[in-house]
């Protein structure tokens, strides 16, 4: 079994910092990602999803990809600008593509990709609804196949489903899938900045620079993060979740266990930064990023969070809240 930690669990609201809009030129058709068949309806834009995938790409992650809209990709598009000396507007236009496309040429923004055996393996169970519940399994696992695919493509089922109309997510199945960046950081992160007011934690390496950026819910007026200073004291990369009532207000008033993984209160990705409650962790809903609030711990989507564990190390990784 995994370490134990004691990790504070999401809840309430949090208002977002203020974010320039998205701006889409009017015509731009080397923004459409090339996915026929695919039924986009509502708010939903191909553009929005092509410019997302790039961000993910590039290291500044749009948190979950859904082709819509929002605080989470102009964070993204804002942290992109900076990053490359461009000017912080958040609109997207032609400059902003080419520096996008730059470092992929033309390389697809969706690829095909045949379901295997192993993504469709496992017990398939929905999540209980009380932790009380959670405490009587072996492992929080996906509910579906859908939601597993989903989170190994870093996209909602809502586009999942959208870019493949009708088909089961069966082993030997051909779908279309968002063509993501790579699984690890290039190069180890030596100090972790969180900012507080702009929802974003950003990596650097020991030379000062800028790795990567992540979208993240940090603390609540209720329960704040820390401030100041602190380190990675270690990492479980398949945490459990312990609720104990003497230290937490909220839940009921007995202590329980919950087993590792995606689904459990932390998504299972726990980066312990040395006191008693305080991390950075995952989610069990990745769309929820930057827009709840959590109980004082930094939380992110379990592939952001999985991405930024391999990089660190205990004992010599910074961490700098402001």
């Amino acid at each position: 079994m995994p370490a134990l930690f004691r990790p504070a669990l999401a809840a309430g609201l949090l208002a977002s910092a203020p974010l320039l809009p998205v701006a889409m030129p009017a015509t731009a058709q080397t923004f459409e990602a090339d996915v026929p068949g695919a039924v986009f309806s509502d708010e939903r834009s191909k553009q929005i999803m092509a410019v997302q995938v790039l961000l993910d790409r590039a290291g500044h992650s749009p948190g979950v990809i859904d082709g819509y809209s929002g605080g989470n990709t102009s964070r993204a598009l804002a942290a992109f600008e900076q990053a490359n000396g461009m000017k912080v507007d958040g609109e997207v236009d032609e400059e902003l593509l080419a520096a996008l496309r730059s470092r992929f040429g033309s390389e697809p923004l969706v690829k095909t990709y045949s379901v295997t055996s192993e993504d469709v393996s496992g017990s398939f169970r929905p999540v209980p609804s009380s932790m009380a519940q959670m405490a009587t399994r072996d492992w929080i696992g996906y509910s579906s196949p859908a939601e597993k695919l989903a989170e190994k493509f870093h996209m909602t089922e809502g586009l999942l489903e959208a870019l493949n109309p009708g088909k089961s997510f069966s082993a030997g199945t051909e779908i279309l899938v968002a063509q993501t960046g790579s699984t690890a950081l290039e190069g180890k992160v030596a100090r972790i900045e969180i900012d507080k007011s702009a929802s974003e934690v950003r990596a650097y390496d020991g030379d000062g620079n800028l790795l990567a950026t992540f979208p993240a819910t940090v603390g609540s007026s209720q329960f704040p993060s820390p401030s100041g200073a602190m380190e990675v004291n270690a990492v479980a990369p398949e945490a459990n979740y312990t609720f104990d009532p003497s230290d937490q207000e909220w839940g009921g008033d007995e202590t329980l266990i919950i087993p590792p993984g995606p689904n459990n209160p932390i998504g299972g990705v726990w980066i312990d930064l040395g006191k008693a409650g305080y991390g950075i962790h995952g989610t069990s809903n990745p769309s929820s990023i930057a827009k709840n609030a959590s109980h004082g711990c930094v939380r992110l989507t379990n592939w952001d969070a999985r991405n930024l564990a391999s990089a660190v190390e205990a004992g010599s990784t910074k961490v700098v809240f402001n």
